[in-house]
């Protein structure tokens, strides 16, 4: 296991994230990490490495740590991983390679697949999943994030664009960097090999989207319920695709709650809540 660490930490108010590193099938992964008690792992979506309020909040319970995948953000471009199955085993081994044999773990769009796949290839280790507006079951024909402006992108990303922290753009060379890889291993809108999986993923599973999502419509979080044998759906009000960062609160009140109690948390199979 090789691992280091950085004094440097991320502007996030009231919480103290530390830039580390750990190799793991060749690559150099860089990851963010705060907080103590029971690992939850975090995989970002397409867009790169983000860290929002709902993360400040989760590590005041959670030992959180957010990987950045191999290809995104300052790493080199990834020309290796093939396929989301490969990228996934990669992740896992990120994760043996800081000590954690089991966790909790959470994925965004792009990152609620490369979770999903994780949860199926190595299910022993997983506490509970919570998927993010995930991306492992999409429309046919929608419209790939790649394809808009950034300005279209961020109207389609946050229900509220105008409450989020300025970021730099990206440089061309890193979107174009990332795009590559999000086009190699994203897979089809309906991934067979995937969903023939999740009938035997007998784990805890929380399924999130905003109500106004309009990257991947809400109601196909309802599928993941039909396939997964221990799945609960929750619709976020007033929050678009980017749930945990417009609406951080209201987020991490049920995601901290189904990873406490599990199946017994606040919302049944039969819900159809919205969370206020």
């Amino acid at each position: 296991m090789v691992q280091t660490h950085a004094p440097t930490a991320t502007a996030v108010p009231g919480a103290l994230f530390t830039e580390g590193y750990v190799e793991a099938d060749g690559f150099r992964i860089r990851y963010r990490e705060a907080g103590q008690g029971e690992p939850l792992v975090s995989l970002h979506g397409a867009g790169g490495m983000k860290l929002y309020r709902s993360h400040e909040l989760l590590a005041a319970q959670y030992r959180v740590i957010i990987f950045e995948v191999p290809g995104f953000g300052q790493s080199p471009a990834n020309e290796r991983s093939q396929s989301m199955p490969e990228l996934a085993l990669t992740m896992a081994q990120a994760v043996t390679n800081l000590d954690i044999e089991r966790f909790n773990l959470m994925g965004n769009s792009f990152g609620g697949k490369l979770a999903l796949w994780l949860a199926v290839q190595q299910p022993e280790r997983i506490q509970a999943l919570i998927l993010v507006a995930p991306a492992a079951i999409r429309p046919e024909g929608g419209v790939p994030p790649q394809a808009l402006s950034p300005e279209e992108l961020m109207a389609r990303l946050y229900a509220h664009p105008e409450r989020q922290a300025l970021l730099p753009p990206l440089d061309q060379a890193m979107r174009a960097k990332q795009q590559v890889l999000v086009r190699r291993v994203m897979g089809p809108a309906r991934d067979e090999a995937l969903e023939s999986r999740l009938p035997g993923l007998n784990i805890p599973v929380l399924v999130v989207f905003g109500t106004l999502d309009r990257m991947i419509p809400p109601e196909m979080g309802r599928l993941y319920c039909e396939k997964l044998p221990n799945c609960h759906l929750v619709l976020v009000y007033d929050a678009a695709h980017e749930v945990d960062a417009d609406r951080p609160e209201a987020f991490v009140s049920v995601a901290s709650d189904f990873l406490q109690r599990h199946e017994a948390f606040l919302v049944s199979k039969q819900s159809g809540l919205i969370h206020p």
